[in-house]
């Protein structure tokens, strides 16, 4: 619904001439706001018998996100406060109207910088960042200000774009892109990471978080427990507490996600600590550190291509298909089961969060045309 001139965003301080429901240009907006709101006030000094306390509940504060949500957050307070400076702002405290500024700039782009215009979900995700900073320096972000939301809302209407969804890779693709992969020791190890990622319907960062017993001092998001002739227990530590996935043995043991975990374990002599890690150049030395989940999403699109997946589509569309999640879509798209079976798999809250993934292999299930007596 558009704006009337009741409901229209209005900037406290604008000239009449700018109170017509239109947002006023953005050079007469920024003359026109004039001295920022006061500043908090100064946090008080902690005592020095306190310090080690306030060490342990920074450590605890810490380990509520994941170090990829705050580096992700600590990006999104960057890009900020650089446009704060060049634009001649203060970042603190926060101000509805320079974010609303900010948001408009993010989608606009900078040509002459040659800064292309951010997505609408880039631009959601920098305000949830700057919401999460704005918090931490003890000065909450209003969101649904007028001037933020208002601005935000503009941003959906004229730029949002349909959600390119990750192309689902079925259980026929995995067979394929397992058999592109050798059996050296790198190879073990992909094969292994792609089996289980497909079997237990695992996010990329759930996966490499794995470790191949319980240390309750990792890092790690879980481990795993093999049971020689059922399969192997998956625990996982999630948002919202801990969950197990159980992924079964497969027909044969060149496509079970078991078989594939038990032989890199062996040939990899991995006694405890991360289940999947780097391997040296020479292709023999198995390195103690954890491996990026980035390395995931790599592996899922080289397979995909060498498979030939998809190979109607040219090179580069193929390119973007595929990444990580097509994994985790991948089961819900092959396994013709119970809908609450595969809920529980993903770990999803909703089923309707599952009939998202289940895209393939529902499409056109139910033909309405026939059904009507056409």
């Amino acid at each position: 619904m558009e704006d009337s001139p009741e409901t229209a965003p209005k900037i406290d301080g604008m000239a009449d001439e700018h109170r017509d429901g239109d947002l006023p240009d953005i050079v007469d907006l920024v003359m026109e706001m004039g001295a920022s709101p006061p500043a908090p006030r100064p946090t008080p000094r902690v005592p020095a018998r306190l310090e080690a306390l306030v060490e342990t509940a920074t450590g605890y504060a810490n380990a509520a996100s994941s170090e990829n949500t705050r580096d992700a957050y600590a990006k999104d307070w960057r890009h900020f406060t650089s446009w704060c400076r060049r634009e001649g702002f203060d970042p603190l405290p926060p101000s509805s109207q320079v974010i609303g500024l900010y948001i408009g700039a993010c989608a606009a782009g900078d040509p002459k910088r040659g800064l292309p215009p951010l997505s609408v979900a880039t631009i959601e995700r920098r305000l949830s960042g700057l919401a999460w900073n704005f918090i931490q320096r003890g000065v909450p972000m209003d969101r649904a200000d007028r001037h933020i939301a208002t601005v935000l809302a503009g941003i959906r209407r004229k730029h949002a774009k349909p959600p390119r969804q990750k192309e689902a890779v079925l259980g026929d693709d995995i067979k394929a892109m397992v058999n592109t992969l050798g059996h050296d020791l790198r190879g073990l190890r992909d094969r292994a990471i792609l089996l289980i990622g497909f079997a237990g319907g695992l996010r990329r960062s759930e996966i490499v978080g794995l470790d191949v017993v319980r240390d309750d001092h990792s890092d790690g998001a879980g481990w795993i427990e093999i049971f020689p002739d059922q399969g192997v227990l998956v625990t996982l530590r999630g948002k919202t507490g801990w969950r197990e996935v159980e992924v079964g043995r497969g027909a044969s043991d060149q496509s079970c996600p078991v078989a594939a975990l038990e032989s890199w374990i062996r040939f990899g002599r991995i006694a405890r600590g991360p289940l999947f890690r780097r391997i040296f150049k020479d292709n023999k030395t198995v390195d103690v550190e954890r491996l990026s989940d980035k390395h995931v999403a790599r592996l899922v699109k080289q397979t995909a291509l060498a498979a030939g997946i998809r190979a109607d589509l040219p090179e580069g569309e193929r390119e973007l298909l595929f990444s990580g999640h097509s994994l985790r879509a991948g089961l819900a798209s092959s396994a013709d089961i119970e809908e609450r079976y595969v809920q529980k798999q993903l770990g999803h809250s909703s089923a309707e969060m599952t009939r998202k993934y289940q895209r393939r292999r529902d499409r056109f299930r139910v033909n309405l045309t026939k059904a009507s007596g056409l």
